[in-house]
């Protein structure tokens, strides 16, 4: 009887990191294939005087664990999404979440650009592979990839770029630049 070799099936776990407010669930919503777990609460006065909403004032909910979604590339290769909280209150969980990922996109709010510098300073220190992708807000100020790498300090080699989270193509460019940078990453440090 002859036996039909099967491959594993692989899954590549990708973190989507960044201040309070930024489009982590929204980009994991507009990627994901399936409905995403989303770990939203209502802001509520335990929040005032320790989330800052300049920027952000309609904001209503936020995330206090993950977000989760997925994307199927082919049989037997999944990508899965872990979006991580924003707040500070929040940050013990990211040691957990980034366990075994691939590498991690930072999202980018030019209004509020110092809010992503804990996640580029959490990915930096555990050489963890990871892109800067510059949500281009309705009303904010466009400003180029080389002023952003530039404001952030970044080596040259960490790639940087415009997009917007709620177009599904858009998300799409920042997962694809994520998962190139880090097999490139990867190669080289073997």
């Amino acid at each position: 009887m002859d036996s039909v070799l099967s491959e594993d099936p692989v899954a590549l776990k990708i973190l989507v990191a960044g201040g309070f407010g930024v489009g982590k669930t929204t980009l994991v919503g507009s990627i994901s294939e399936i409905k995403p777990l989303r770990t939203e609460e209502v802001l509520s006065d335990r929040g005032i005087g320790v989330d800052d909403l300049d920027g952000v004032e309609t904001k209503s909910t936020t995330t206090v664990a993950m977000d989760f979604g997925r994307i199927t590339i082919r049989d037997g290769l999944v990508v899965y999404l872990f979006g991580t909280p924003g707040q500070e209150r929040f940050w013990f969980m990211w040691d957990e979440l980034s366990h075994g990922a691939l590498g991690a996109v930072v999202i980018a709010d030019t209004r509020r650009l110092t809010d992503c510098f804990p996640s580029v300073d959490y990915f930096e220190q555990r050489g963890t592979p990871f892109v800067v992708a510059v949500n281009c807000f309705d009303g904010a100020a466009q400003h180029s990839v080389d002023d952003v790498r530039i404001a952030l300090d970044l080596e040259d080699d960490v790639p940087v770029m415009l997009c917007d989270v709620r177009r599904r193509n858009s998300a799409k460019e920042v997962m694809i630049t994520l998962v190139e940078h880090s097999l490139r990453t990867l190669a080289s440090a073997n």
